[in-house]
């Protein structure tokens, strides 16, 4: 009934597309590689460390998720895949017709060039090679909704898109390098944040399967979900390893935090198992996925 209230594409029908709880997810990636990037620049006698290639990571970072959420939105309407009357996850700006698809399709191309202005100065910081990597995040964003997660490799592309790219490259616009460290950081957070992905396909795998979506849930069943789910929190704890053995111990231990409430929702994951219920756990692993980027990021800087 709440949702009749929303009128077409006005500011309340705009946030709800934008999904501003996502922004986390973007977030922590930026939070990461920079406590990285700053920890390490000060071990050198000329440091020096740039408040604004970090701002603009982390713009650039928001934009391209606002940019995600609007395609997905879109095309995944556009395919049939958001049904009102089955969907169980949180609705959706065009299927609820809260937006119009000619407004989303305008939106896209506006969320679109303006990732690309944020993004262009950091060619300054991290040199012309941050362009080609601003070009694949575009490409990216929309092969996902529109190709890769209909093959079952969405998984694969969080990992890429929100750990090893998102932290390698806020670290490398500032000191031109990648550590091993740095990107065994980077894997172990982009495993953190595909549990969101994880979670939305294990709810959603019974439609997933009408519509012809091969995700990893649908392929290998919700038994295997659950254990994937458990998985990539406690691989993200052991890669967090690397951390200790280069004497940032506290960004080593303050994790456990996380994975502990990692494991209390993947046990209230289990007992809910189906149905619109699993939107609860959804919201826990958003949360859970902020304080793992905090912790790790406490852990860093408190040196």
């Amino acid at each position: 009934m709440e949702e009749r209230k929303i009128k077409t594409d006005s500011v309340q029908a705009w946030l709800l597309a934008a999904r501003p709880k996502t922004l986390s997810g973007a977030a922590v990636p930026v939070m990461i590689g920079v406590a990285l990037a700053w920890v390490d620049a000060f071990q050198y006698e000329d440091g020096v460390f740039s408040w604004t290639a970090a701002l603009l990571c982390l713009l650039f970072s928001f934009a391209m998720q606002i940019d995600a959420n609007f395609i997905n939105d879109f095309f995944d309407f556009a395919k049939g895949t958001d049904d009102v009357e089955t969907r169980l996850g949180p609705r959706r700006a065009c299927a609820q017709g809260w937006v119009k698809l000619d407004s989303m399709k305008k939106a896209i191309a506006f969320t679109t060039c303006l990732a690309c202005v944020i993004g262009l100065p950091l060619a300054y910081y991290g040199g012309l090679e941050m362009i080609l990597v601003g070009i694949f995040c575009v490409i990216f964003a929309f092969l996902y909704t529109t190709f890769f997660s209909y093959l079952g490799l969405g998984d694969l592309l969080v990992l890429v898109f929100f750990g090893i790219v998102p932290v390698c490259c806020s670290y490398y616009v500032q000191l031109h390098v990648v550590t091993a460290e740095v990107f065994l950081a980077s894997i172990a957070c982009g495993l953190v944040i595909d549990a969101l992905l994880i979670v939305n396909n294990f709810r959603d795998r019974d439609n997933d399967r009408l519509a012809g979506k091969n995700t990893i849930i649908v392929r290998l069943g919700p038994k295997a979900g659950l254990q994937l789910y458990v998985g990539v929190g406690v691989a993200a704890i052991i890669l967090g390893g690397t951390f200790w053995m280069n004497g940032h111990i506290l960004a080593s231990l303050l994790p456990l935090l996380y994975l502990v409430l990692h494991l209390f929702t993947y046990l209230k994951m289990k007992r809910i198992y189906q149905g619109k219920a699993l939107n609860l756990i959804l919201g826990e692993t958003a949360r859970n996925i902020f304080i793992y980027g905090v912790l790790v990021s406490v852990g860093l800087l408190l040196v």
